[in-house]
C-alpha cells in the first residue's frame, strides 16, 4: 500500500482528544476543590460508607483525596503524564463507583424503592444525585479516561510520552 492510498486518520480526533482531556482535567479540579473547600462535609460523606473505622485513616483519606484529584486534573490540563494520570484515575474511579453502587443497593433495599429512584450525596462533589445518573456519569468518565490512556495522540501536551 503506498502513501496515496493509505487511510488518513479523521481530522477531528486530535482536537477531540485535547478537548476531552481539558474537560476531564477541569472536572477533576472542580470536584476536588469542592471537596477540599468543604472538608467536614466530605469527611461525613466518606464516613457514611463505613469502610474505614480508624479516624486517623478516615481523616487522611478525606484530606488527601480532594487535593489528589486537583493534582491529577492539573496534570491532564497541562498534558503531563496523561497516560499515567488516566490510569491512576481509572484505578481510583472504578472502586469508588463500586462502593457507591453497593451503598445505593443498600439504600434501595432499605427504602423499598426502585433502584433508579435512589438519590443521595455520594461524596463525589456534585451533591445529591439519582444513582442511575451517577453511575452513567462514572461509566462515561471511565471511558474517557480509558480513551486518554490508550490514545496515540498527545497534541498540546507538555510531555508527549
Amino acid at each position: 500500500m503506498n502513501d496515496a492510498t493509505a487511510p488518513t486518520p479523521p481530522r477531528f480526533a486530535p482536537l477531540a482528544e485535547v478537548l476531552v482531556r481539558w474537560l476531564a482535567g477541569a472536572l477533576f479540579i472542580y470536584l476536588g476543590l469542592h471537596k477540599a473547600l468543604h472538608p467536614v462535609e466530605f469527611l461525613k460523606l466518606v464516613h457514611q460508607y463505613g469502610f474505614v473505622s480508624n479516624y486517623w485513616l478516615l481523616n487522611a483519606i478525606a484530606a488527601a483525596v480532594p487535593w489528589f484529584e486537583v493534582f491529577c486534573g492539573m496534570l491532564l490540563l497541562t498534558g503531563v503524564a496523561v497516560r499515567g494520570t488516566a490510569l491512576v484515575l481509572v484505578l481510583m474511579l472504578v472502586p469508588f463507583t463500586w462502593v457507591v453502587w453497593q451503598h445505593a443497593l443498600a439504600l434501595q433495599s432499605a427504602s423499598h424503592i426502585p433502584f433508579c429512584a435512589v438519590k443521595f450525596d455520594c461524596g463525589c462533589g456534585a451533591g445529591e444525585e439519582f444513582i442511575c445518573w451517577k453511575l452513567l456519569e462514572n461509566i462515561i468518565l471511565a471511558a474517557v479516561l480509558l480513551w486518554l490512556l490508550f490514545g496515540r495522540r498527545r497534541d498540546f501536551c507538555a510531555s508527549p510520552e
